[in-house]
């Protein structure tokens, strides 16, 4: 391998796609070429709405060795990193938080490879290199800070060997533990907390509503309008902003065809809620929910149950279904300490963030220790499958 030459690409395209398909798993939803350009051009990771481009390359001139999807951001929406009080910091000591760099999946808190390497290229080599070159580009451009958000937890250690800091978060995930079906990953419950599930599938059997799943590839364009009306119903009751289209949406189940999985509940055909998820060889990554309206444990059964079925019967071992919600501890999904890593250019703020990081990490362990103790779980079927997964005491 020559000499590695580090440049910045202003968007998923200029980057040739046989190169970068030579970075990533075929199966992969998130990774892939097509899902970053899509949300690019359709204005959901676009300068326009805070996201500017700057995918950093890799390479000797002959062929790319590593890739780092990577944007400059003006705000924090939609990248997870869980810094809105290191903006307010930075502000109480006169200083600007915006823009800083972020590495990582536009609106998308799914845990993965951050740093993608070529077969056959040095991981430690190509990030060295990296790191050396955007840490110079912070000294040099009006770039605050640069976040890594949920890198795979083998690459943590890589990062932090660079002097990133590590900040911790807890999401709930389902694993299979040889279930079979779902009436045999019921059984692993306690009685009460079996009965409570069974109650809450009937309530929605027993509404009128039917449910649908369908693939990407599954789903006419002409259909999009509609599901995303519901989609967008859910940021609109709370007042946000959605940020995907139904043409980013038609391109992205065009494109990532059976990666996509979509639960649909329909009332005589017509779509009344829905969520829309991702899915690797192994893993179903839980996304976008909306309804129409409120339908008694609906939201249950399309995000998380029918989820578990789809794994089962297509056997994947991971459910991870997003973001937050400690309903998820009540239908069998367990804490995991999910990490990010961030590099701080101003030493002063570096310091002062790095010991709010140790509390932080205390008060995530000893949530993620609590919330384990709700699992339904009969004491007799308590396992690394259905247990908090802690980090360990290095980080």
């Amino acid at each position: 391998m020559g000499e590695l030459q580090i440049e910045s690409r202003h968007s998923a395209d200029a980057i040739p796609a046989a190169d970068w398909a030579c970075l990533t798993p075929p199966d992969e939803p998130f990774l892939n070429r097509d899902f970053f350009s899509i949300l690019e051009c359709r204005g959901a990771a676009a300068p326009a709405a805070g996201w500017t481009p700057c995918h950093w390359v890799a390479h000797d001139g002959d062929r790319i060795h590593a890739l780092m999807p990577t944007y400059v951001k003006g705000h924090s929406h939609g990248d997870f990193t869980g810094d809105w009080s290191w903006a307010g910091a930075y502000r109480q000591f006169g200083k600007a938080y915006y823009p800083k760099l972020h590495s990582g999946l536009p609106h998308t808190p799914a845990s993965g490879p951050r740093l993608l390497v070529a077969p056959g290229a040095d991981p430690d080599e190509c990030l060295r290199a990296l790191t050396a070159a955007v840490k110079a580009g912070c000294a040099r451009m009006p770039w605050s800070s640069w976040h890594v958000a949920l890198p795979a937890a083998s690459q943590i250690d890589l990062f932090r060997a660079q002097g990133f800091l590590v900040s911790h978060d807890v999401q709930f995930h389902w694993r299979d533990a040889g279930y079979g079906d779902f009436d045999g990953y019921l059984a692993t419950f306690s009685s009460a907390r079996r009965r409570k599930v069974r109650a809450e599938r009937r309530r929605v059997g027993e509404s009128g509503l039917a449910v649908d799943i369908r693939h990407g590839d599954e789903i006419e364009p002409a259909e999009w309008p509609r599901l995303h009306a519901l989609y967008a119903a859910t940021f609109a009751k709370f007042g946000n902003f959605a940020a995907l289209t139904a043409a980013t949406f038609a391109e992205l189940s065009a494109s990532l065809g059976r990666r996509m999985v979509v639960f649909i509940a329909r009332r005589q055909e017509m779509p009344v809620a829905v969520s829309i998820c991702f899915r690797s060889a192994d893993t179903l990554y839980g996304r976008y929910w909306g309804s129409d309206g409120e339908y008694p444990a609906l939201h249950f059964e399309l995000c998380l149950y029918q989820g578990i079925a789809y794994c089962l019967r297509e056997g994947l071992s991971t459910f991870e279904p997003g973001a937050g919600g400690e309903h998820k501890i009540a239908r069998g999904f367990a804490p995991v300490v999910v990490s990010s890593c961030h590099w701080i250019e101003d030493a002063g703020m570096r310091q002062l963030i790095a010991r709010h990081l140790g509390r932080q990490r205390e008060a995530v362990l000893a949530y993620a220790e609590a919330m384990a103790a709700h699992l339904p779980f009969r004491r007799d079927q308590v396992g690394p499958e259905t247990t908090f997964q802690a980090v360990s005491p290095a980080t």
